[in-house]
């Protein structure tokens, strides 16, 4: 039983440090000029592949900063190869996911520009898809705040950490829920990934959620996974629960989808993204839902219109 818990408490341990080297702009630097300017390249391999990578027009605090982080990067490197070593003593052999999981990633991670704009529109964010992929992809857009620019940056890596092998492989529980809302709101709370304990409003309603307790969030989380549901029910139960108990002081719907999709495609059952088109339908439909009026509709709304299967 120690063995089990070191093994789990080692993942847990990874899965972190895989996320922050992710997070990096690290490598090689190469100062590249043109028309008197400097621009700013870094050289690096991922899985075995050499690629490059621009960072930004040259200056000395973006140059520490790099340097910085390849520092940082070697470290975690190190810390992750002597975690995998003592996982290996444990006789920990790390699970394999099915091709149905795998063909579910590799849509999500093909489709994750349009599913963050669609996220983010929901949120309100004043975004278009194209100023989307290029966040997603490091460059620069203009006319959008600087609070409206993080959202995006911070689902990316909301979604990157999800559609991780070891991630994925994990249960879809309270602790995962946590660490989502933690990276969904990187920046804006300090208490970000911790459950609130200052009352809330809802736009649009009188209704009011009750505090939440963390005991009463686990035993509700786990009824919901103890109904006789399938997954594609399930992860909408999950959707709708984690929206209307707003757990958090903040990015309660985006923590929700994300949170849902990891279990939709740890099944390999598909994503769910409410269409750009469709979000005021949505947000008239919740706030009823919010009231306990039409559970079914909201439900049925987003089975027919939000879901994708693969």
């Amino acid at each position: 039983m120690e063995d089990k818990i070191e093994i789990i408490n080692l993942l847990q341990n990874k899965q972190v440090l895989e996320h922050e080297l992710k997070t990096l702009i690290y490598g090689s630097i190469e100062i590249r000029e043109n028309n008197s300017n400097k621009y700013i390249y870094v050289h690096f391999r991922e899985d075995g592949i050499a690629l490059t990578k621009y960072v930004g027009e040259y200056s000395d605090e973006l140059y520490n900063l790099v340097l910085s982080n390849s520092i940082r990067a070697k470290q975690l490197k190190k810390q992750i190869r002597e975690i995998t070593k003592k996982l290996k003593q444990l006789n920990y052999i790390e699970a394999e996911l099915s091709e149905k999981v795998e063909l579910n990633i590799d849509y999500a991670k093909r489709n994750l520009v349009d599913t963050i704009y669609k996220q983010a529109i929901l949120e309100g964010v004043a975004t278009t898809f194209a100023d989307t992929e290029s966040i997603i992809e490091g460059g620069k857009v203009n006319n959008m705040t600087s609070e409206d620019i993080l959202k995006i940056v911070n689902l990316k890596h909301a979604w990157e950490f999800i559609l991780n092998k070891n991630v994925i492989l994990s249960k879809t529980n309270f602790a995962l829920l946590c660490e989502i809302n933690k990276l969904v709101e990187e920046g804006f709370y300090y208490t970000a990934g911790k459950v609130r304990n200052t009352p809330v409003t809802i736009g649009g309603t009188s209704w009011k959620p009750d505090l939440p307790i963390e005991s009463v969030i686990k035993e509700e989380i786990q009824e919901i996974f103890s109904k006789k549901l399938n997954d594609v029910d399930r992860a909408i139960e999950i959707l709708l629960y984690v929206m209307k108990k707003q757990i958090f002081i903040d990015g309660n719907k985006r923590t929700a989808v994300v949170y849902s999709n990891h279990y939709l495609i740890s099944k390999g059952k598909g994503i769910i993204a409410i269409p750009a088109e469709l979000t005021e339908e949505f947000k008239d439909l919740l706030i009823p839902y919010y009231e306990g009026k039409d559970e079914n509709k909201i439900k049925k709304f987003i089975k027919e219109k939000c879901y994708i299967s693969i």
